[in-house]
C-alpha cells in the first residue's frame, strides 16, 4: 500500500484523462493578456516554465462573453477569432507532458465596469455586492430570459473552441461570487421565474450550462474530454448558502454529467464548515460525500509535499497548487529529489524575472497587500 507521499507522485486516470502525479496546477488569472485579449508572450513563458513536472494544468478563466470580463487583461474565449490565441495557450500548457484544462466563466456581479459594453454589469438579480480585493462594489442589472439563454449557449461555443484549440477538457467556474456563483446563491438571486426561488431554480442555470456543454463535446469530439465545475462551498453572511447547500448542488451536477469537482478553499487541510467549526473539514466532507462518484479537487494554502500529501491522504484524487507553484516553478521537481527545503513559501521579490511572473501579474501582487507573503531582500 502506498504511503501519502508515494501517493502525491503515482500516476492516475483523472476524469478519463491519464495523469503522471495527482499535483494538479491549479486555476488562477494572471492580468498578462495582450491588449486585444490574446495570450500574450509572457503569459505562454509563465506556463511553460511551470508544467514540466505536474499532473494536470488548470488554466486561468476565460470569459465567454465579452460582458463577462471580471479582470483586467483577461484572455477571451469569447469568439471564434481567439481560437489561435487559446491553441497558443493550449500549447504552453501542455508543453510540459501534462494534459491541460481550460476555465470558463462569466464574472456576472463582478464584471469590470470600464471593461463591458456599455458598463452594463448583469447577473441573476439587481442585488448590491461588496467590494473586495479584487472587485469593486456595484449592482447589476438582472438579466432578461434571452440573455441568460444567451450565456448557457456562449459557455457551449467557448467549450467547441477549447476543443479546437487542443485542450483535454474544460471547468466551469461556478465558485468566487460570479455568474454561476450569482445563480446559485439566494443571496445574490432573488428571481422569482423558473431561475430562481427554490434551490432547484437556483441551480437551473449551472445545470442548463452542463447540458450545453456537454452537448457540444459530444458533437465535436470523440478523444476524452473531461467537465469539471469549480464550487465555493458555503457563502459567509445571513443569507449564504451552506455545505448542505453546495452538497445537494453538486448531486445535481453529477447527475447532469459532470466528471469532476473542484472545490476552492482557503485552507484545504483546516477549513471547516462554518456551522460544523468542529467537525470533518470541507475537504473530507466532499470526499465522503462523492462516495466515489467522481474526483474531487481542492485547492488553498497547500505550500509543502507534507501539506499536499496530507490534502490527499482525506481522499482527494489530486491536489491543486496555486502560490505554491508561482514562487516555485520546480515544485515538483524538487518534492521528488527531496529538496524540500529549497521550496520556497515567501515570493522573492528581486526573483521576479527568473521565475518567468509577467510584469503585470506582479504588479497585482505588489499592490494586493496581504495577497502573497513577499520577501525583500537587496538585489
Amino acid at each position: 500500500m502506498l504511503d501519502a507521499r508515494e501517493n502525491l507522485f503515482s500516476a492516475t486516470t483523472f476524469a478519463g484523462l491519464p495523469l503522471r502525479n495527482r499535483i494538479a496546477m491549479s486555476p488562477m488569472t494572471t492580468w498578462a493578456a495582450n491588449s486585444d485579449l490574446t495570450i500574450s508572450d509572457a503569459e505562454a513563458a509563465y506556463y511553460r516554465r511551470r508544467v514540466g513536472g505536474v499532473g494536470l494544468v488548470i488554466t486561468g478563466c476565460a470569459h465567454v462573453l465579452p460582458n463577462g470580463m471580471g479582470f483586467t487583461d483577461e484572455f477571451s474565449a469569447a469568439d471564434d477569432s481567439y481560437v489561435e490565441s487559446l491553441r497558443k495557450l493550449a500549447t504552453a500548457a501542455k508543453s510540459g507532458g501534462a494534459p491541460a484544462i481550460l476555465q470558463l466563466f462569466h464574472a456576472g456581479v463582478r464584471a469590470l465596469p470600464e471593461l463591458i459594453p456599455n458598463r452594463d454589469v448583469i447577473a441573476a438579480s439587481a442585488i448590491p455586492a461588496a467590494s473586495t480585493m479584487f472587485f469593486p462594489a456595484q449592482t447589476p442589472r438582472a438579466m432578461t430570459e434571452p440573455e441568460i439563454h444567451d450565456i448557457i449557449a456562449a459557455f457551449g461555443q467557448a467549450t467547441r473552441r477549447a476543443i479546437e484549440a487542443g485542450f483535454d477538457g474544460v471547468e466551469l467556474h461556478g465558485a468566487h461570487g460570479f455568474l454561476m456563483q450569482n445563480f446559485f446563491s439566494p443571496a445574490t438571486n432573488q428571481r422569482q421565474d423558473q431561475w430562481g426561488g427554490s434551490p432547484e431554480n437556483r441551480m437551473r442555470f449551472a445545470i442548463a450550462v452542463v447540458a450545453e456543454v456537454k452537448r457540444v463535446i459530444t458533437a465535436h469530439t470523440d478523444r476524452p474530454f473531461a467537465l469539471g465545475y469549480r464550487i465555493s462551498a458555503e457563502e459567509p453572511g445571513d443569507n449564504g448558502y451552506r455545505i448542505a447547500d453546495s452538497l445537494a448542488l453538486l448531486d445535481h451536477l453529477i447527475d447532469a454529467g459532470i466528471d469532476y469537482i473542484h472545490t476552492s478553499l482557503g485552507k484545504v487541510l483546516t477549513d471547516c464548515p462554518m456551522d460544523e467549526p468542529n467537525g470533518p473539514t470541507i475537504a473530507a466532507r466532499y470526499v465522503t460525500h462523492t462516495a466515489g462518484r467522481i474526483p474531487v479537487i481542492a485547492a488553498g494554502g497547500l505550500r509543502t509535499p507534507d501539506q499536499a500529501s496530507q490534502a490527499l491522504a482525506l481522499g482527494l484524487s489530486v491536489v491543486a497548487l496555486g502560490q505554491g507553484l508561482v514562487m516555485n516553478p520546480d515544485w515538483v521537481e524538487l518534492a521528488l529529489l527531496g529538496r524540500e527545503s529549497e521550496i520556497a513559501t515567501t515570493l522573492d521579490t528581486q526573483r521576479i524575472t527568473a521565475l518567468a511572473i509577467p510584469q503585470k501579474l506582479w504588479a497585482v501582487i505588489a499592490a494586493a497587500e496581504g495577497w502573497f507573503r513577499l520577501a525583500h531582500r537587496a538585489p
